[in-house]
């Protein structure tokens, strides 16, 4: 299994920008697809994006797409979440997933659903100002 750190998160203004970092230990991240979800007060947990295990294919919701990209280095057990054009209703807490499944099991469906994660980071939290 990894464990999750997450850090970058803060406070920034309406149209700015943040990076946001998931370090994982273990040495087996590369099986992992690994995804960032979010979670404001009093909404459930949402889905953000996903990235495959090497980094091949990725996945958006539709609230993000255009603004958020995810990457992962998996040299430095790494993923990470840019978030440009930030708005308010991105204000949320930030958390790290991820799933260990295989190609066979894999599907975005699958990856939009926190269900499907067995690990978890303790969150970060983004605040956008308006």
């Amino acid at each position: 299994q990894v464990q999750l750190v997450e850090s970058g998160g803060g406070l920034v203004q309406t149209g700015g920008s943040l990076r946001l970092s998931c370090a994982a230990s273990g040495r087996t991240f590369s099986n992992y697809v690994m995804a960032w979800f979010r979670q404001a007060p009093g909404k459930e947990r949402e889905f953000v994006t996903a990235i495959t295990w090497s980094g091949g294919s990725t996945y958006y919701a539709d609230s993000v797409k255009g603004r958020f990209t995810i990457s992962r280095d998996n040299a430095q057990n790494s993923v990470y979440l840019q978030m440009n054009s930030l708005k308010p209703e991105d204000t949320a807490v930030y958390y790290c997933a991820a799933d260990r499944t295989s190609s066979l099991d894999y599907s975005p469906t699958r990856a939009r659903r926190a269900t499907s994660y067995q690990m978890w980071g303790q969150g970060t939290q983004v605040t956008v100002s308006s």
